[in-house]
């Protein structure tokens, strides 16, 4: 295997680049004071909630507000070959912020503006900055939503480069799927655009599909133009409790296999769940449990629903509870959505080592059930919660950030995690994106000849590597 060793994921190596005094100079008269070298300011954009340490933060921070400002400091950068790395809200997980390389951050959190809504070709443009759920609040009057939800209130930006999905994408899929165009700044400071409103297009290379999940390393995108859907007639969401996990993931691989068009179809351990009622006040059975989400017609819905409550109950799934009224809905996700949060506040002190893969449905089983085993056999305390519907999970490993061996436990799991995933055709990460954390896998998923290319495309496009250097694949 390609991946580093748990000790060298801990510390990675920094090779600060030298940042001129005659850059620093240079932003701080173009954007006054919207250029920030206050330390605090600094450290706050150079950390996010991945497992590593130890890096220093970038040596400025630039508040963008327009298109214009992302192309002033990308010239500027350009000039002097200062990395630049763009920042949102720094809900990432896999260090895909961290300033290894020295630079600024670009942070776009100010560009929150939704642009345009044309409901009648259920399509929405905002700029980079806005989050998910002020998209879903400026739509809804025209009783539409967007569906991708990863669970944090991400910005649209952070979702498109990591190529984000959530609780929705069984149906609805990931952002793939539901970007269709994009603004982006190069690494020279040129503004383009890609793709277009229409549906479809064989217009040339589909540069859209090529920015989204490139983590920031090809360009900063500023306006975003993605696809909307009508919001379901009925909608019902259902808890159902089940014996153990295995009996979990059977029920969903027979509900996908059965074609049935579920929503929303989430796994949550035993101890997910307790973390959850401790978190939220609930009341939930503190067993393995199928968390799901029907939309469609009251009639379709009502068929969804019960053919999926005869498939849980041949594997032993019990309380199939309904929730559904708006209000009990909305408790239910948020918990799910907290549940991150919940398993932290477990283990007071304590620092989450989150990991995702994605396998093919069939695989689903013989993938969890083994890493499951794994975890319980290694005495960490740890959390499960899957998007089981499209064969996305994650494991968070709740560990003493001062214990070494603790850490280099939880990173031998992950890494046996995501071995057994790309053995049994899996991906080494679903939507987390690959950042520092999964560089070594990315090559053994894919193979030297597709990071080759991959880098040769970096090369054609960012040729003083000055765009988030140090993420997805090394250079050298």
């Amino acid at each position: 295997m390609n991946a580093p060793t748990p000790s060298d994921v801990l510390r990675p190596q920094t090779h600060l680049r030298e940042v001129p005094h005659d850059f620093l100079a240079a932003l701080k008269t173009r954007f006054g004071p919207a250029c920030s070298t206050a330390l605090a300011v600094r450290e706050q954009h150079g950390r996010d909630e991945s497992p590593f340490t130890h890096v220093p933060p970038p040596a400025a921070v630039v508040f963008a507000e327009c298109t214009a400002d992302v192309a002033d400091a990308l010239r500027l950068a350009a000039q002097f070959k200062v990395p630049v790395i763009p920042f949102g809200v720094g809900s990432s997980l896999e260090g895909h912020l961290l300033a290894v390389q020295g630079g600024i951050s670009l942070d776009v959190s100010r560009m929150n503006r939704v642009l345009s809504v044309n409901a009648e070709d259920l399509t929405v443009t905002v700029q980079p900055g806005v989050t998910r759920k002020a998209v879903n609040d400026a739509v809804k009057s025209d009783g539409l939503f967007f569906p991708i939800d990863p669970g944090a209130d991400a910005s649209i930006g952070g979702m498109a480069a990591t190529r984000a999905s959530g609780t929705n994408a069984v149906r609805y899929g990931t952002m793939r799927e539901n970007v269709l165009a994009l603004e982006v700044v190069t690494a020279q400071g040129n503004v383009i655009r890609t793709g277009t409103r229409a549906k479809k297009s064989s217009a040339g290379y589909d540069l859209t599909r090529l920015m989204v999940g490139s983590e920031g390393t090809l360009g900063v995108m500023t306006e975003i133009t993605l696809k909307l859907y009508p919001l379901p007639e009925a909608v019902s969401a259902a808890t159902c409790s089940f014996p153990s996990i295995e009996a979990a993931v059977r029920t969903t691989i027979t509900t996908i296999q059965m074609g049935i068009p579920i929503a929303r179809c989430e796994l949550i351990d035993a101890a997910s769940v307790r973390a959850v009622n401790a978190h939220s006040k609930l009341n939930l059975r503190e067993e393995p449990m199928l968390l799901m989400e029907f939309h469609g017609s009251p009639a379709s819905v009502q068929e969804q629903a019960e053919l999926v409550q005869d498939i849980a109950a041949e594997h032993g799934g019990e309380s199939f509870e309904w929730a559904t009224t708006p209000e009990d809905r909305t408790r239910l996700w948020t918990a799910r959505h907290n549940a991150y949060f919940a398993a932290v506040q477990s283990r007071p002190g304590c620092r989450a080592i989150t990991t995702d893969t994605c396998v093919p449905i069939s695989r689903l089983a013989d993938c969890l059930l083994d890493s499951v085993a794994e975890a319980d056999a290694s005495g960490i305390p740890y959390f499960l919660v899957g998007h089981v519907g499209d064969g996305n999970f994650h494991f968070g490993y709740l560990i003493d950030p001062d214990s070494a061996q603790e850490r280099e436990t939880a990173e031998a799991l992950n890494h046996q995690l995501v071995a057994r995933a790309l053995a049994l055709e899996g991906t080494c990460t679903g939507e987390h994106g690959v950042g520092l954390h999964k560089m070594g896998f990315l090559r053994d998923e894919t193979g030297a000849g597709a990071v080759d290319m991959m880098r040769a495309i970096k090369q054609a496009l960012d040729p003083d590597n000055i765009l988030n250097p140090g993420k997805i694949f090394c250079m050298d």
